[in-house]
């Protein structure tokens, strides 16, 4: 005789109002720190247009929710940088280190402040931890060029990798504390990391020029 065995039971997905909730709350709260690093949580909830108990439904602290946005920066980043992974990306290393520095400036121009409090701020290791497929992608250009003879050979290939990825937040720094347009800052970008890579600045120049129109940050 057999005995039946009961049924697994069957796993549910979080309701469809409750992840559009919380999809709000981080987009309010990118939208509204980058204004008011202060603002307090209530402030972020009636930004996104719920409550203050719709806010500690998803995030128990201030601290919980600006994890929360950091993942999801860094989720929307690592996105961009290798959504075109595998298709024809440049095979010039310093074309594709200048479109890098030019995908990653359009995702954060419209959230400097909120983008520079991530990196160097109290969330700077959960960030550079979610961040490694991007750093992987740029130590992989950097050490392409240095490999061809292409960017400079006199700094080792992890710490130079490392300080291209510095200059792009010095541009980041620079854009938040004195106004700089986004074009501008697009162009700032593109031209310290290659100048850190060993190009001169007429070089760089004619490197960025020849990179497609800036994009929309999604």
């Amino acid at each position: 005789m057999t005995t039946e065995q009961p049924a697994a039971p069957r796993t549910r997905g979080p309701r469809r109002d409750a992840a559009e909730n919380r999809e709000a709350l981080i987009q309010a709260a990118a939208n509204l720190l980058n204004r008011d690093p202060s603002a307090s949580l209530e402030a972020i909830a009636a930004e996104a247009g719920l409550s203050r108990r719709a806010m500690y439904g998803h995030f128990s602290s201030r601290d919980d929710l600006l994890r929360a946005l950091a993942l999801h920066g860094a989720e929307r980043i690592n996105a961009a940088m290798l959504s075109d992974s595998g298709k024809a990306e440049p095979q010039d290393p310093a074309a594709h280190l200048a479109l890098v520095a030019a995908r990653l400036w359009s995702e954060v121009d419209h959230i400097r402040t909120m983008a520079l409090i991530t990196v160097r701020g109290p969330q700077m290791q959960l960030i550079g931890d979610a961040l490694a497929p991007l750093r992987r992608r740029v130590r992989e250009i950097v050490g392409r060029g240095v490999e061809a003879g292409d960017f400079r050979d006199d700094i080792d290939v992890d710490r130079l990798a490392r300080l291209v990825e510095s200059a792009a937040i010095s541009v980041l720094d620079e854009a938040t504390r004195h106004p700089v347009s986004t074009d501008e800052g697009r162009r700032l970008v593109v031209l310290s990391v290659l100048s850190i890579a060993g190009y001169s600045h007429r070089d760089a120049a004619t490197i960025l020029a020849a990179l497609p129109p800036q994009q929309e940050s999604r």
